[in-house]
């Protein structure tokens, strides 16, 4: 082992987390004693919707980029999976707690809970408990502003003077009410376990995000104050500078200079100071951001004369290959910075994704509108049931299924479990055409017991769905023809995200092809600064190990 490799080896093994064999394959020159805990820096950055086999392509056509030299100069883990479902709230929620969904509570950004009280509830006694929990955009006090309603003046220019606090900006009347204290709960206080975050700042540490909406003050943890400096510009408000009604997604352009910010937000960061560089703070120990710019690229048929997503199976078309540019240029400024500052001796970057995007094969590619589906569910059940109410409390359907029944026997989850296998009709592909479906869109279906065995957790659990459909590959559920991707489900393409840790403290031109999941990021990020991956409930809980560095 070089004196590089033994450090990490040292540094996980301490912590009693250690991931994986250490060998002396890959570090070019030994460095120097490893700084104190307050001196070392872990940079994460998602870039939501990547899969590892862009960033393989991406890296064989630019073998000089940044993203290359990311690679190089680290370990890449090529078979990495994100949670399923594969949204972004649970893949984020799952880098910073280590926990999946059963474990944190975190399904999607817009799920269902049996026990907390709807939103706006003054007088909790006798109140029906039930009520969707929607941590979106909706929670804004204006979701139409980039600024979520804070009031900044110049926008979008001026938006790096938006609050560090965002959760001030959330709407308490848009928010469950919990039962027993008759209080709203924020995104914050429904998370089951802690975060990264606090364990930074239980040990005195600085810590930053930035992200795309308020309700991301769920990443602060059950304390509500675990990132001292949380940048949550609403993605899904009015583009400015764009056609009338588009948000920062329905352009490519329009997400890269919304990415753009957050960038800026990061170099601010590097620099020292908090994200509006008004206030001089120290670079953070824990800091980084998603960007949305591939997501939208993968999702979006053209946009700036461009076609979108992929020309055959997993080789990107003109739009995602520029987003690709876009983003290595953006994670190439940070690097820069970090050397210019004097921090790359001192900083790991964390490269990975919340999610994938299914399919990457456009002949794949089947749109189903879910409205019907469930529209002919709720008929059939009131059929079958005529004193009853309706079936399905609450769904989201994107490339998967998850359903929330008022009625939560399991006969109730096994009749909606049959209804939907038992449907077909016509969806359209890629070029708009009519193209036949089967069992409703799907391929397999958990339902009641089965849904809550998948997650982990009891059935009649308050959060978990009572059916879980895994949707066909190339199935989108939507009512139009803007899609031609889509993440959430638990498709191969949905899931199997790039890993890759690089910089200080770990050897680099490692390649690791076992199997790991994005919920290790998060011990590793605590052991990579000197704290104990266990201090984590949800890695206490599941057992998640730190990422080996072989």
């Amino acid at each position: 082992m070089t004196r590089r490799t033994l450090r990490l080896a040292a540094l996980l093994g301490s912590t009693g987390m250690l991931g994986g064999a250490f060998f002396a394959q890959a570090v070019a020159s030994p460095m120097k004693s490893a700084p104190s805990q307050d001196q070392r820096h872990v940079l994460l950055l998602s870039v939501d919707g990547l899969h590892q086999t862009d960033l393989e392509w991406y890296i064989a056509q630019h073998p000089d980029s940044a993203l290359a030299q990311l690679v190089l100069g680290g370990t890449e883990y090529t078979h990495a999976k994100t949670t399923t479902p594969s949204d972004s709230f649970p893949g984020m929620v799952a880098q910073v707690t280590g926990g999946g969904p059963g474990t944190t509570g975190v399904y999607y950004d817009d799920t269902w809970n049996a026990k907390l009280l709807p939103a706006g509830t003054t007088h909790c006694k006798g109140v029906k408990p039930g009520v969707e929990i929607d941590f979106t955009e909706d929670l804004d006090k204006n979701k139409a502003s980039i600024d979520a309603g804070q009031g900044l003046k110049n926008l979008p220019g001026s938006i790096l003077q938006m609050t560090g606090t965002p959760q001030k900006l959330l709407d308490p009347s848009k928010l469950p009410v919990d039962p027993k204290t008759c209080k709203p709960v924020y995104p914050h206080s429904y998370l089951q376990t802690n975060t990264v975050f606090e364990v930074a700042k239980q040990a005195g540490l600085h810590t930053a995000w930035s992200d795309k909406h308020a309700a991301y003050d769920i990443l602060n943890g059950p304390s509500g104050t675990g990132i001292d400096d949380l940048f949550a510009p609403e993605i899904n408000s009015d583009a400015i500078g764009y056609p009338a009604g588009d948000d920062w997604t329905k352009d490519n352009k329009a997400t890269q200079q919304y990415d753009n910010y957050k960038v800026q937000a990061v170099l601010n960061e590097i620099d020292g100071f908090n994200h509006q560089r008004t206030s001089k703070v120290g670079t953070p120990s824990i800091f980084g951001m998603n960007f949305q710019a591939v997501s939208t690229a993968q999702k979006l048929p053209t946009s700036n004369g461009l076609q979108g997503g992929y020309v055959s199976k997993n080789v990107p078309g003109p739009l995602l290959a520029k987003s690709l540019d876009f983003v290595d240029a953006e994670l190439g400024r940070m690097t820069a910075e970090l050397k210019k500052r004097h921090l790359d001796k001192s900083t790991t970057i964390i490269l990975s994704a919340k999610h994938g995007q299914s399919p990457t094969d456009p002949q794949a590619l089947t749109r189903v509108d879910d409205g019907p589906l469930l529209d002919g569910l709720n008929a059939a059940w009131k059929k079958a049931h005529p004193a009853a109410g309706t079936l399905v409390a609450h769904a989201v359907d994107d490339d998967g299924m998850l359903l929330w029944l008022n009625d939560r026997s399991q006969a109730a989850a096994d009749f909606a479990k049959n209804y939907l296998l038992a449907q077909s009709g016509t969806g359209t592909d890629v070029n708009k055409a009519a193209k036949p479906f089967t069992h409703g869109g799907l391929s397999k279906v958990y339902a009641g017991a089965e849904a809550a065995q998948y997650f982990g957790v009891k059935k009649g659990d308050a959060a978990v769905p009572d059916v879980f459909g895994i949707a066909q590959y190339g199935v989108v559920y939507t009512g139009g023809t803007g899609k031609v991707a889509e993440h959430g489900g638990a498709h191969a393409d949905d899931l199997n995200v790039p890993l890759v840790i690089s910089g200080a403290f770990v050897p680099n031109q490692v390649i690791d092809n076992a199997p790991v999941q994005t919920k290790q990021i998060a011990p590793t990020i605590l052991a990579l600064l000197g704290l104990n991956p266990a201090d984590l409930m949800a890695v206490h809980k599941e057992g998640t190990q730190v990422l080996p560095v072989r």
